[in-house]
């Protein structure tokens, strides 16, 4: 297939180069900023362009890889040459329905993944969430979908959206804790590299148990003396942020455990 994208962030760039690994050819890489565009597009052996109305009508799918906000303002510029196009987005967030009103074919890409220019990823162990508002069209992206990854699922937006929100605490705050973890024994000068093989083994039984049932420390115990010598060290610290936090999730800990 000849597929052009719009965007050239991080999920762009991945999902270019894993497509163009698998056989695809990348026509184009569009950018409003076009150095940026021509970073990915040397990449991918692809044209790099800064305008919309520069974009190849000869191309099977368009895929629109850009911050979720900016994806309705940019469908509605879309030029009208591209409007035959099957049209995807790579948003976990947004409906299908902001494609829709404006371009008849049109779909969903989601990768449930966290990407990082740093850091390569397994294509085949990210879960890839499809829809589409033309059944035949869905036909088209479980084959391309399947390509990269051997977990491709159909969900619908509202699906999708909750597993988006689910992706932000299991992602994006986990990793926020990790973040506030590292404050606290730099503060102390500790090597966060100690804690390790505890971030590793917590991720491992999520993945093995229930979260609930394999919930540890002085929160989930009841123990007021552990939770009161931790809240000291942060206010000692001049940490009233990190004491928060630390309360409010201690209290939410605990009110999950509560014995009915």
């Amino acid at each position: 297939m000849k597929i052009s994208f719009i965007g050239s962030g991080r999920v762009a760039t991945h999902l270019a180069i894993a497509l163009q690994q698998s056989g695809h050819q990348i026509q184009q890489i569009y950018s409003p900023n076009l150095t940026h565009a021509q970073q990915l597009a040397i990449q991918v052996h692809a044209g790099a362009v800064d305008q919309l109305q520069q974009l190849d009508h000869q191309i099977d799918l368009l895929i629109i890889a850009v911050k979720d906000q900016a994806i309705a303002q940019v469908v509605q510029q879309l030029p009208e040459h591209l409007s035959h196009i099957l049209l995807l987005h790579t948003s976990g967030s947004t409906n299908l329905q902001v494609l829709q009103q404006q371009h008849e074919r049109c779909g969903v890409l989601y990768p449930l993944q966290t990407f990082s220019f740093e850091k390569s990823v397994d294509w085949q162990q990210v879960p890839l969430l499809l829809e589409t508002s033309q059944p035949q069209d869905l036909t088209l992206l479980q084959d391309l979908a399947q390509q990269l990854s051997s977990r491709v699922y159909v969900y619908s937006s509202a699906q999708r959206l909750s597993l988006h929100l689910a992706a932000v605490f299991a992602c994006n705050f986990s990793n926020y804790c990790y973040d506030m973890a590292k404050q606290v024994v730099d503060d102390a000068a500790v090597d966060f590299s100690l804690l390790y093989p505890l971030i590793l083994e917590t991720a491992q039984k999520a993945t093995e148990f229930n979260p609930k049932d394999v919930q540890t420390g002085p929160a989930v115990r009841q123990d007021q003396q552990i939770l009161q010598m931790h809240q000291d060290i942060l206010q000692h610290q001049q940490r009233a942020d990190l004491a928060e936090i630390y309360q409010q999730l201690s209290h939410a800990i605990q009110q999950r455990h509560i014995e009915k």
